[in-house]
């Protein structure tokens, strides 16, 4: 049997395609970064039920602003690491499952200023971080955009499930502006669309910055035409200029909480978020600390990199530093 496409939200996986898509990865995890028309040629082997299910999500009109891969092979995984930057998964098939997901639906994609420029970015618990609002922390993260303040953000957000938290009850939570629209007032619509809020770097931009983190803006929240509505927002970095828009926000966040789908990874599970239709979550969970902690594996696409800064970067596929990049766009 084929992979079955359920309402265009979830795509469960057969074993014989995950066998596929398996055997495609380690062929991927081998090439190097720099590498397309190898990957391209692996491409165009994805199973296609997969590769049509994401192509379509791709395309910027879903609603729910996600769509789940199920069934997935990850191999053997190794303990959980206890630090950042293990490297323990550098030439594991999991890192070409994720470059061929993120190279079919745009490009693989790092940024210079978080991380060093590291293409794929392992998500779990590090002891003494468990409250920081990024992905070292086990507290419940809000709603965001990823990398709100970026003029380059990414367009999909993928996340591989490698091991669940030990009580389940870790979610990925995602929420769709399109669907939280509905719950809006037209005023408070006319003021989220209205350039009248900041954004500030996330923690994970900014652990080198000394002083206050610097912001973005100011910038609209809600963008584009109807129904393609998108979004912009960070409920812990974005503020707005004035009161009208404060209450604007917090509106956007209730709106955003009751059309939740609270999503939990089980190994071989991959979640696809579009970037600017949904805001996406983590709920709190307990880490041991003990090797078998929630491990995510975490990779950006971009559909359309600009050349100019495809040549000013000094790592292929890693966007120039904020610094050099600011007031470009």
């Amino acid at each position: 049997m084929g992979t079955a496409v359920l309402q265009q939200t979830e795509i469960r996986v057969s074993s014989t395609d995950a066998q596929k898509i398996w055997e495609l990865s380690v062929q991927a995890t081998g090439q190097q970064v720099g590498e397309t028309s190898v990957i391209a040629d692996l491409l165009l082997d994805m199973p296609q039920d997969v590769r049509k299910g994401l192509l379509a999500f791709a395309d910027g009109t879903s609603q729910g602003g996600y769509i789940l891969l199920r069934g997935l092979k990850i191999g053997t995984v190794p303990p959980t690491p206890e630090v950042h930057g293990s490297g323990l998964l550098g030439e594991h098939p999991t890192s070409g499952t994720l470059r061929l997901v993120a190279d079919l639906v745009g490009s693989l994609i790092g940024y210079e200023d978080e991380k060093n420029g590291a293409l794929l970015h392992d998500v779990h618990p590090v002891k003494g971080e468990e409250t920081r609002i990024e992905n070292s922390g086990s507290i419940a993260f809000d709603f965001h955009t990823e990398n709100v303040h970026h003029p380059l953000r990414p367009d999909f957000l993928g996340l591989l499930c490698l091991r669940q938290d030990h009580e389940g009850v870790g979610a990925t939570r995602v929420a769709s502006a399109r669907e939280a629209r509905a719950l809006l007032t037209e005023q408070q619509l006319d003021v989220l669309r209205s350039p009248r809020f900041n954004s500030a770097y996330p923690t994970s931009f900014a652990r080198n910055i000394a002083g206050p983190r610097p912001s973005a803006g100011p910038h609209p929240v809600f963008f584009g035409q109807e129904p393609e509505l998108f979004m912009r927002f960070n409920s812990h970095n974005t503020t707005a200029v004035d009161a009208e828009g404060t209450e604007a926000l917090q509106a956007l966040s209730q709106a955003l909480e009751s059309v939740c789908k609270d999503v939990v990874l089980a190994p071989g599970d991959l979640v696809l978020v579009d970037n600017h239709i949904a805001a996406h979550g983590r709920s709190s969970f307990t880490p041991r600390y003990d090797g078998s902690d929630r491990w995510l594996r975490r990779c950006y696409s971009l559909r359309g990199v600009p050349r100019w800064a495809e040549l000013m970067t000094s790592q292929r596929r890693v966007i120039p530093r904020l610094a050099d990049i600011n007031g470009i766009l």
